[in-house]
């Protein structure tokens, strides 16, 4: 069964992860572009990029046509004094993106948007190990639980205040990346307080299938990115000391359909399991290499049309 639908973007593909980097653009520039490429929604992108006022926010979405389908909290999720600042993030990211107007829900669509979208960020030891899992340190006992902890806090908060759906993320230099954690975490959040936004690029670099994994998961899937990885240039950086970043400066991410992931399989997937709703396109890099933006946007979309989604 297919069902609707709708591809969105996020102001990582101008190269907006870090909100002190001194290259990154204006968020204005990002909303006019994101219009000019054809896009009707994005995502909120990293707390404190776009202006949490709902008055300047919300006049310019409209302005441009976009809705907010997700709001971020990219930040430690593993050491539990840094439990204020996510509950602030959270509080102000979820006041903000309720009171803008809402997403279109879709047939197949588990939970209305926009959600919540809770990625662990910030440590060296698992930045540099991106996509190494016989290397990448893991948390012990008490520290994975302090960090079950904290999500736990955060999904609360956002679905009992707000009535926003927190999805978890696996996020290649993050605590929760390879195949094991996703398991542990999955079974450490019930399904009632946060489901998982599965994304293909950073699947793939951690070394797990995209499609297999979407599957095994499928029950917990609320939310989906997309991304795709340049063979070669992953094969580089995989031999380098390098953090994440550095190696989507490289180019490591590359236009979806230009890369190693299979997008066929994954469209059969999600038509065989009905999944409706909305799929975020990302395309990290550095916010220097920006010559392309709209032309990698386009190349994904082509291909994404073609593939039939």
């Amino acid at each position: 069964m297919r069902s609707p639908i709708t591809i969105t973007t996020a102001p990582c593909c101008w190269g907006v992860d870090d909100v002190n980097n001194p290259h990154l653009p204006a968020w204005e520039k990002v909303l006019d572009e994101a219009q000019e490429a054809g896009f009707g929604g994005l995502e909120l992108g990293p707390y404190g990029y776009l202006p949490l006022d709902l008055r300047q926010i919300s006049a310019a979405l409209v302005q441009r046509g976009l809705k907010i389908v997700a709001g971020t909290i990219f930040d430690d999720l593993a050491t539990p004094s840094n439990l204020d600042n996510l509950i602030r993030q959270t509080n102000e990211i979820c006041t903000l993106i309720t009171q803008l107007p809402k997403p279109e829900v879709h047939p197949g669509q588990r939970y209305a948007a926009p959600y919540l979208t809770v990625m662990d960020w910030g440590h060296d030891a698992r930045d540099f190990a991106a996509g190494h899992s016989e290397r990448a340190p893991r948390l012990d006992d008490k520290s994975w639980q302090g960090m079950i902890d904290n999500i736990r806090a955060i999904a609360t908060l956002a679905r009992d205040k707000y009535g926003v759906r927190a999805t978890i993320h696996p996020h290649a230099g993050g605590y929760i990346e390879f195949a094991d954690e996703l398991q542990r975490v999955v079974g450490d959040i019930p399904a009632d307080l946060a489901g998982l936004c599965l994304d293909t690029g950073h699947m793939a670099y951690s070394g797990m299938d995209p499609a297999a994994t979407l599957r095994k998961y499928w029950d917990r899937v609320d939310y989906i990115h997309f991304k795709d990885i340049d063979a070669g240039i992953y094969a580089q950086v995989m031999e380098e000391h390098i953090r994440f970043f550095e190696a989507c400066a490289k180019r490591v991410m590359c236009p979806i359909g230009r890369g190693s992931i299979d997008y066929q399989s994954v469209r059969v997937l999600l038509t065989e399991l009905g999944y409706g709703g909305y799929v975020t396109i990302e395309q990290e890099r550095d916010p220097r290499n920006t010559g392309s933006i709209l032309d990698d946007l386009a190349a994904s979309r082509a291909f994404l049309a073609r593939a039939g989604f």
